[in-house]
């Protein structure tokens, strides 16, 4: 086991350099970016196909004003995806970029946003009522054109960055104000763009009588049908979770990959249960959420859960019941890192294990037991048991399965959780044996001394038999460096989703009221870092998205900011002890 471990890390740099690439990364941001979307649709999509489990449907004038607010937010999804990941790429390009000739990532939206409309929608006329309507076809503009988006994003990204790093623009004299010479400056690398998707488009079509979008479903369905088989579950999660037991942020390499199929199963799920037919797509975001990953990647609730109430260690039982909060909102490095999970050998197998007997274990209860998959999407922080109900519309199935997959992952990490409570029982038991002989041998030098009436021995034997036996902890109260100096700073803290680095944060904003410093705090996801960044005097990146360091320094260079990263349970230390994190946020800043 040591060895395979050893054998895994030793390809850390190369996964981790998968996880900075900015083709990739643009797609994760971009599609994170849009998730606001599929959240608040998926709740009108709740309130009018929910009461029909119970033989309740609304009267088609209500269900058609709640089907609006779905239609009208989910119907627009690629659209809006193609403008955020253009952004976002648009960042990543900037950081190759000089100070003072920078990409208008505005501009790079705007040009996305109409090359995917040339690349996936017609033109449409038709008569109502006597009167000419004319308007877009929408059909390609919802989950179904996410591949495209993607690709509009990239190709103008890209066209943008050949013509601004070569300064071929419209250049005005310099009395002309900053915004109209910004314009011009945009004008060629946007003409040139919606150019080139425009001829594509021309092209393509007049060569197979279908829009791109329509084709990049034909080319990538049998890729997501495999993506939906057993083994390409297996290979998806087992390999997420393999990732994280490294220490590589596993869905950072693995979901760019999925992204456009786990939000068109979803929508297929749906269309399929409005049809009367069953939902028969295991793959998509609720699934992950709640079955692969719950309580986190690792499915480590149940795991933490055992932790907290089952074991007999006591460092075991801390460290659960410190986490169980958390991890119940599916914000589980406080246990992955204070376990530890990531790189202890006893938990490998059930760590990789249990998201692939989890996620197949759902696909067996939708092709064998006739269950729908599911149907609705809700926060990745929602509690996984209620998010399983919920997502899988209330239907009875649901809660069989609920009860089902818990089950399973006690079982699966069960043993492997007596194991280590068993060698933890055993190091707690010889450290309290090595304690009690320091202080009997302590008591005894002490007593010596004062026989010999040599006081100052006895107090010089206590001191180092108490050093001996870590008597000489540093009193919490103390704080070295000049607290002062954190008045009117700003500390921000990155992580991948933007729930781990609140713990942090939290944890400086309390001490630092406790103390009366004026120091402002914030938590993010990276990749939402840039525009807000400007704000803030440091930036921590909490260790899962520690393999973007290199790219956040650049930012920070750019913008004359300090930047730092933190170890697993050096971060995990911090944000338990204020005290702590106010030394450390104060070392940052003077270094």
């Amino acid at each position: 086991m040591e060895q395979l471990i050893a054998t895994i890390e030793k390809g850390r740099p190369f996964f981790d350099a998968i996880a900075r690439n900015k083709y990739l990364k643009a797609i994760r941001d971009g599609f994170v970016s849009v998730i606001p979307i599929i959240i608040f649709s998926s709740i009108f999509m709740l309130v009018s196909a929910v009461p029909n489990v119970w033989g309740f449907y609304w009267p088609d004038d209500i269900n058609n004003m709640l089907m609006k607010a779905y239609n009208y937010s989910m119907g627009i999804l690629a659209l809006a995806a193609a403008a955020t990941t253009a952004k976002h790429f648009c960042d990543a390009q900037n950081r190759d970029m000089p100070k003072n000739n920078q990409i208008n990532f505005l501009s790079v939206m705007i040009a996305s946003v109409v090359g995917f409309l040339l690349l996936s929608s017609d033109a449409i006329s038709a008569e109502v009522d006597g009167a000419a309507v004319s308007g877009f076809d929408s059909g390609l503009l919802g989950s179904k054109g996410l591949l495209t988006a993607f690709i509009a994003a990239f190709v103008t990204g890209i066209v943008y960055k050949f013509f601004v790093k070569r300064n071929i623009t419209i250049k005005l004299p310099e009395q002309v104000p900053p915004n109209i010479s910004q314009t011009f400056k945009d004008l060629i690398p946007f003409s040139v763009s919606i150019a080139i998707f425009w001829a594509f488009d021309q092209v393509l079509r007049s060569m197979f009588g279908i829009c791109f979008a329509q084709g990049v479903i034909q080319v990538f369905q049998p890729l997501f049908s495999a993506a939906d088989s057993y083994a390409g579950l297996a290979i998806i999660y087992g390999a997420m979770s393999l990732f994280w037991f490294v220490g590589v942020h596993g869905p950072s390499i693995v979901e760019p990959a999925i992204s456009a199929a786990l939000v068109a199963n979803m929508t297929a799920n749906m269309a399929a249960y409005q049809a009367g037919e069953q939902a028969t797509h295991v793959l998509s975001l609720s699934s992950q959420y709640f079955v692969a990953c719950m309580g986190g990647t690792g499915s480590t609730l149940v795991a933490c859960l055992m932790f907290a109430f089952l074991a007999k260690s006591k460092e075991m039982k801390a460290i659960g019941r410190a986490s169980i909060i958390p991890v119940c909102f599916s914000v589980n490095e406080p246990f992955l890192f204070g376990a530890p999970m990531v790189l202890n050998p006893v938990f490998f197998v059930p760590f990789v294990a249990a998201p692939v007997l989890n996620i197949w274990l759902l696909k067996i209860f939708v092709d064998f037991i006739g269950m729908n998959g599911f149907l609705y999407t809700l926060p990745w922080t929602t509690p996984a048991p209620l998010g399983i109900i919920m997502g899988l519309g209330f239907q009875p199935l649901a809660f069989v399965f609920l009860a089902a997959v818990l089950v399973l992952d006690f079982v699966v990490y069960y043993p492997f959780f007596k194991v280590y409570d068993r060698e933890k029982c055993e190091e707690e038991s010889h450290a309290q044996e090595e304690e009690l002989e320091a202080r009997a041998a302590a008591k005894g030098a002490a007593m010596t001394a004062a026989f010999q009436g040599k006081a100052d021995a006895a107090s010089v034997a206590t001191g180092e038999a108490a050093a001996a036996i870590g008597s000489d902890k540093k009193d919490s109260s103390a704080l070295t460096g000049d607290l002062s100096s954190l008045n009117g700073k700003g500390v921000l803290v990155l992580c991948q989703g933007g729930g781990t680095s609140g713990l942090l944060a939290n944890a400086l904003a309390k001490a630092a009221k406790e103390r009366g410093i004026d120091l402002t705090t914030g938590a993010e996801a990276y990749g939402n870092h840039v525009d807000i960044m400007g704000d803030f005097d440091l930036v921590v990146l909490a260790p899962q998205a520690a393999s973007y360091f290199d790219d956040l320094k650049k930012d920070c260079d750019r913008m004359g900011l300090k930047c730092c990263s933190c170890r697993g349970k050096q971060y995990i230390d911090l944000s338990r002890d204020g005290e702590a994190a106010l030394k450390f946020v104060i070392e940052q800043l003077q270094a």
